[in-house]
């Protein structure tokens, strides 16, 4: 799917000192998520394959362009490895829905990618204190005195959200833990 020299340089990336969360781990977790989406197709899967394995493949805590750095990352790649067109369009428009994790109603494969991409919210407590940790620790440049509000502020945007998981079949297994554990997250950060 992606030449070994490909693989060889998002592997560096992902094993960048500043990340703790957004890993190889992560990418791992998001590949063994669309493996398991027996319900698209081959070539849905392989889309979504590629966009997991770019999805994060730029990341800065301290920038805001990270997804669409990843994108441009993607196209480029995906060019010089003689992808399709459409298939690099498709790839880099599904990178593109991970900033905001909002994907139209009849967004198969977005609602599929965000899903994924939010997964470890609706994790066990455990692995999501940890989850939680390994961002507090990717977000050290910024003082407690900011961070906790601001963290706060994103965990109840997100559970304020009527829909976490935009995909019905996450939606049903995660929905109910990811707002347990975003409710118990905020309560730490804002006590």
């Amino acid at each position: 799917m992606i030449s070994g020299a490909v693989r060889q340089d998002l592997l560096a990336r992902y094993n960048e000192p500043h990340r703790a969360y957004h890993t190889f781990a992560h990418i791992e977790d998001c590949l063994a998520q669309v493996e398991a989406s027996t319900d698209l197709s081959q070539s849905q899967r392989n889309l979504l394959t590629l966009t997991a394995w770019f999805h994060d493949a730029i990341y800065d805590p301290t920038r805001k362009d990270n997804e669409a750095e990843s994108a441009r990352l993607a196209v480029q790649a995906l060019m010089a490895e003689g992808c399709s067109p459409a298939d690099i369009a498709e790839v880099e428009r599904l990178i593109l829905l991970t900033a905001g994790h909002t994907v139209g109603s009849d967004d198969i494969l977005g609602a599929r990618l965000v899903s994924i991409d939010l997964s470890i919210l609706g994790a066990e407590p455990a692995r999501y204190d940890a989850y939680a940790d390994a961002i507090r620790f990717e977000y050290g440049h910024v003082p407690d005195a900011l961070y906790r509000p601001g963290r706060a502020a994103v965990m109840s945007r997100f559970l304020e959200a009527n829909l976490l998981f935009p995909d019905p079949v996450w939606a049903e297994r995660l929905d109910r833990q990811a707002r347990a554990n975003l409710k118990r997250e905020i309560a730490l950060l804002t006590a």
